[in-house]
């Protein structure tokens, strides 16, 4: 690509746990931006639907799933001191993996902290221990004093991107606030009460994805942009937000964790079944879903400012998702069946896209501007110009995933870091050419615009960015 920065100097093997959606699309901008040749590239995957694609890259593949059982044997086989494992499967138990490449010197990125198969649907737990929150607090329990390999946590665009989305919205609202541009905060203490001081009650993760498919949705079908059994997983577990000082009332249905952070709770209800309101510039007013994810708790935790061992200020956090309108249908039909899986699921390459994109970013508010939206507007048409085998969705998690790869090769030996915990700048320069137009926009709307119009609503007109008026 014109313009593209120098290969990331990397000498060492990368290992690709995965082959699925975001792993293909990936693959192209790792060897445009690491110096990686395709001999020291092996993808490891429990099928071999794609072997034609890493065949046109020369890279090997393995045919052989990651269990419980045999993981361990399977990366001492194919790693060592200096490597990289690049974790983009699902249904591969994150936080071994991370303990093993700890132990090994072995560098590692992945874009979601997944259990190993059946943890999303393990009826015998409680809702609590099938979170994000649980499986946050299992992986940076690992972490250890002194210099260890770098692992970065959950580095897509979301959980990944949106976070340093959020570092540049909160210099944009104090730009606009003060009358003159601040200086980057130097630190976690500095960025928390940067954003404080600004009063931002509530982060919206705040996406709508409007790409059409060429062959409409069928019955018994689920359709969607990214990975289908990825979305139907976190889409089933229990919907999860970082929780905010400013509430006045837990949801009847939520519940503290009672360990670890505390800086998010977790409702009795499945994400995919839970709706909330928010905003984007293009669409305006939409209700979008609860759906968890990693930066929901981490953003949350890293912007808390704490006073005698107890949190003085802390935004609330989670994502509002409006997926592609073929989704959207999906997920009443799997809804309706109980959340039991459709027996086809089809995800939308590019070629099978006929219009749209995906509109993704942090809409911050509560503060003097009310509220403030900044992020990616990619179109399908741009993806396919910029990285052929994309589409909008997968482009913008393939440079977030990217980015991450490129700031762990440039910094090895950080130990387990949340995407919060990185520099922002470096990462979003790496990312940016991928994202299509970047946009700020400030905004007067609030969840209360527009209510009881036609019936009367048990709303809190004190303080339009509680909780209790966002969900619907």
């Amino acid at each position: 690509m014109g313009g593209s920065p120098p290969r990331a100097p990397f000498a060492g093997r990368m290992l690709i746990v995965g082959f699925g959606f975001i792993a293909r699309g990936v693959l192209e901008l790792l060897f445009r931006h690491v110096a990686l040749t395709p001999e020291r590239v092996r993808i490891v995957t429990d099928h071999d639907a794609h072997r034609a694609l890493a065949e046109q890259y020369r890279v090997a593949m393995r045919v052989e799933g990651l269990t419980r059982e045999n993981h361990r044997r399977i990366l001492q086989e194919e790693l060592g001191p200096g490597d990289f494992l690049l974790n983009l499967s699902i249904n591969v138990g994150s936080v071994d993996l991370i303990a093993w490449c700890q132990q090994h010197g072995v560098l590692y990125l992945d874009a979601c902290i997944e259990p190993w198969a059946g943890g999303y649907y393990d009826a015998s737990l409680p809702p609590g221990e099938r979170s994000n929150y649980a499986l946050r607090e299992q992986a940076l329990a690992l972490r250890a004093p002194g210099e260890r390999p770098t692992a970065v946590l959950t580095h897509g665009v979301n959980p990944g991107l949106v976070s340093h989305f959020v570092k540049q919205a909160l210099l944009d609202i104090a730009t606009a606030v003060d009358g003159t541009a601040p200086a980057a905060p130097p630190d976690r203490a500095a960025w928390a009460a940067l954003a404080a001081r600004l009063g931002v009650k509530v982060i919206h993760i705040a996406e709508r994805d409007t790409q059409i498919p060429i062959v409409p949705k069928r019955n018994n079908e689920f359709v969607n942009t990214w990975s289908v059994a990825g979305f139907i997983g976190e889409g089933c577990q229990p919907a999860e937000l970082g929780w905010g000082t400013h509430e006045k009332t837990l949801p009847q249905d939520g519940a503290h964790h009672g360990y670890g952070c505390d800086a998010a709770i977790y409702l009795n209800r499945p994400g995919a079944g839970t709706r909330v309101r928010s905003w984007t510039p293009l669409e305006g007013p939409y209700h979008g879903f609860l759906v968890t994810h990693g930066e929901s708790i981490s953003i949350a935790d890293y912007l808390t400012v704490a006073e005698g061992g107890r949190p003085r200020y802390r935004p609330t956090v989670h994502y509002a998702y409006h997926p592609c309108n073929a989704a959207v249908l999906s997920l009443h039909e799997l809804a309706g069946n109980n959340w039991i899986a459709q027996p086809e699921l089809r995800e939308l390459e590019p070629e099978d896209i006929e219009s749209g994109m995906d509109e993704l970013g942090v809409l911050l508010a509560g503060h003097a501007r009310n509220a403030y939206w900044y992020g990616s507007r990619l179109g399908i048409e741009q993806a396919r110009a910029l990285a052929p085998r994309n589409n909008a969705t997968s482009l913008q998690t393939a440079a977030g995933v990217l980015a991450g790869v490129v700031w762990a090769i440039r910094h090895p030996g950080r130990g387990i870091v949340d995407p919060d915990d990185m520099e922002f700048r470096e990462v979003l320069d790496i990312a940016l050419p991928y994202l299509g137009e970047m946009v700020g926009v400030f905004s007067d709307w609030t969840p209360l615009t527009g209510r009881e119009t036609l019936f009367a609503e048990d709303i809190d007109r004190d303080d339009p960015w509680q909780f209790g008026n966002v969900r619907v």
